[in-house]
């Protein structure tokens, strides 16, 4: 095997160059008699050369350490390395040509070269330099890649980007993979070759498992068709190959790929579904110059309704948090975009009346969009006073407050767990929601409720937790077999969300198309293979029974509710009973007794406002 010195002197370098250049100059004058003449026609033209070899090497050498192309790693060879060796080349040439018109004319009235020597001496010392260092560059990559183990790789996208992500993974010295092909839903290109490799149907990964040894896919292309793009993913989880994807060209350092951010695929993109067409030219006329304030800015939802936002140029957006470091890390992320939008960035909790009114005060907001809340089913199921103080006090206090500022519109974040509520989470959402469609008979302020599922990837959600749960080793923590739950994206939330504020006229709660709900275990064991790992051998998973408040199926609608279609198909219209007349009474007698902190009392009067409101795995059940 070749053994390659990790650092070979500089000067080596120049000999070699130099070198190259006089065989290029021989191999030229060599062509230019057929390579066979007559004895004294050599000696002839070399007295004449004599005079100026010399000066040849002299400036070869001038040019090529003054362009420094023997300060190049000659095993890491690149554009830029052969960029310098061909203007070093071209300006040799250059020197030459004017020089030898000098001698021509001025001095003895022979060229320094030949015409048609200068032109294939250019020609060979640009071809010969470049290509040693290219059979360098391709003996050293060879030299470490046999060391490691192969392994084989499939590349999902037979365009620019898969042709990108299989010169980088031959150029990257750091692994050992190695590009055996393509697959593309292309059917015109299957059976064609690109770059050597051929290009392979979808349909045939098992097959090609089984025949080449796959144990990798990388899906390299920019926006895949979701059903296509599952498939594929699917039939590689099920031949145990791991799939790993290239992230978005924007992001690629200096417009170039590194074979470090060929990374595993988030579970994210296999569950999420098709961008949502939102209808931007009412938005941009919703939303321009107007001032905006956006609770729970800092939270997930609330942060990815904001970058949303800027993107219709509204005059000012208010940022209110309580948590103060996931607000600071927010401003600095927009401090960085490019946006003519104010941000005000202001701490705060919702509760206090005080803080609220002096916000709504300064800064007269005319769009609410009110995220701020407690989320997490076990905290407040132990914790139901708290829930009574952020999710029913806090959204009162903005509610009455949008009337008494006169605001345009307000839309409420709810959830799919205000449903038929089996825990305090879940009814406090939905009495909030209730208040806000109490208040909307009243004043010119539009009321607009919002209810959705689980979001991949927000705070606290399952998704991180499985994650951290996998880089730890296990085991991954499932609550029930059977336990199923409805997901969306954070951008597809957001912009439904948009678009509800949009068709929005007062009064509604706007249920969204969650799609298929989708099992847990289902989603653990999709993670555990996309990390790479084997169920029950690498890591495993544990049934840890059902947590207070939680239920195995998650609804949109409760029972006494039906639904209306709307103009966009993922969004209904979920029609709800009539709310008591004495339900602001009855919001007033709950909300006193936080006083008290008697968890008993409180959740009994949620119940008596919510009758829909059974408890499951809880000690609250006793209640109903």
């Amino acid at each position: 095997m070749i053994q390659f010195r990790a650092r070979t002197p500089r000067w080596i370098i120049i000999v070699i160059d130099l070198l190259i250049a006089a065989f290029a100059l021989l191999l030229s004058y060599l062509i230019r008699f057929d390579l066979h003449t007559e004895y004294s026609i050599f000696q002839k033209e070399w007295e004449v050369l004599s005079k100026s070899i010399f000066l040849y090497f002299s400036i070869k050498f001038c040019v090529f350490y003054a362009l420094k192309i023997h300060r190049g790693l000659v095993r890491y060879t690149s554009t830029q390395d052969l960029r310098r060796i061909l203007i070093a080349s071209a300006i040799s040439s250059l020197i030459f040509f004017i020089l030898s018109v000098i001698r021509m004319n001025f001095i003895d009235g022979f060229y320094l070269f030949p015409m048609t020597i200068l032109i294939m001496e250019f020609i060979f010392s640009l071809t010969f330099m470049a290509g040693s260092r290219f059979v360098i560059k391709l003996l050293y990559l060879e030299s470490i890649k046999l060391k490691l183990v192969k392994e084989n790789v499939l590349i999902y996208g037979a365009g620019t980007m898969g042709l990108i992500t299989k010169r980088t993974i031959e150029e990257d010295t750091r692994n050992n993979q190695v590009a055996i092909g393509f697959i593309d839903n292309n059917y015109k290109l299957v059976g064609n070759r690109i770059d050597g490799l051929p290009i392979y149907s979808p349909d045939k990964i098992l097959e090609l498992q089984e025949q080449l040894n796959i144990t990798k896919l990388i899906i390299s292309i920019r926006n895949p068709a979701d059903d296509q793009l599952n498939k594929v993913i699917e039939n590689c989880l099920e031949a145990g190959i791991r799939v790993q994807k290239v992230p978005d060209p924007k992001t690629w350092v200096n417009g170039e790929l590194s074979a470090l951010q060929i990374v595993k695929i988030p579970i994210e993109d296999l569950l999420g579904r098709a961008p949502i067409a939102l209808n931007q030219e009412k938005l941009r006329t919703s939303l321009s110059n107007r001032t905006i304030l956006v609770t729970g800015a800092a939270g997930s939802i609330g942060s990815g309704l904001v970058l949303e936002l800027l993107s219709h140029h509204p005059k000012k957006i208010i940022l209110l948090d309580q948590a103060e470091s996931p607000l600071y890390d927010l401003e600095n992320q927009l401090r960085q975009l490019e946006t003519e939008t104010l941000l005000e960035v202001v701490i705060g909790d919702v509760s206090s009346l005080n803080r609220m009114r002096k916000i709504f005060d300064v800064f007269r907001p005319q769009i609410i969009f009110h995220a701020a809340a407690y989320k997490h089913v076990p905290m407040m199921e132990n914790n139901p006073s708290e829930a009574i103080q952020t999710n029913i006090l806090g959204t009162k206090h903005l509610v009455d407050l949008a009337c008494e500022y006169h605001a345009e519109k307000f839309i409420f974040i709810s959830t799919d767990k205000a449903v038929n509520p089996t825990n305090v989470m879940g009814a406090s959402k939905r009495i909030a929601e209730m208040y806000a469609q109490q208040k909307n008979k009243i004043g010119s302020t539009q009321f607009i409720t919002t209810r959705f599922g689980n979001v991949l990837g927000s705070n606290g959600s399952v998704i991180p937790l499985f994650q951290k749960q996998i880089e730890n080793g296990g085991p991954v923590t499932v609550t029930d077999e059977r336990i199923t739950r409805f997901f969306m994206t954070i951008p597809e939330a957001c912009q439904l969300v948009l678009e509800a504020f949009s068709m929005g006229e007062g009064g509604e709660i706007f249920v969204f198309d969650m799609g298929e709900s989708i099992k847990i275990i289902d989603l653990a064991k999709k993670m555990i293979q996309l990390s790479g790992l084997e169920l029950n051998k690498d890591i495993s998973i544990k049934i840890t029974g059902m947590r207070p408040g939680e239920k195995l199926y998650e609804e949109l609608l409760a029972d006494e509710e039906n639904t209306l279609a709307t103009h966009h198909p993922k969004i209904l219209i979920a029609k709800t009973r009539e709310n008591s007349s004495q339900l602001g009474q009855e919001i007033d007698a709950l909300i006193a007794l936080f006083n008290e902190q008697n968890n008993q009392e409180i959740v009994l009067k949620m119940k008596e406002i919510v009758p829909e409101f059974i408890s499951q795995n809880s000690t609250f059940e006793k209640l109903d």
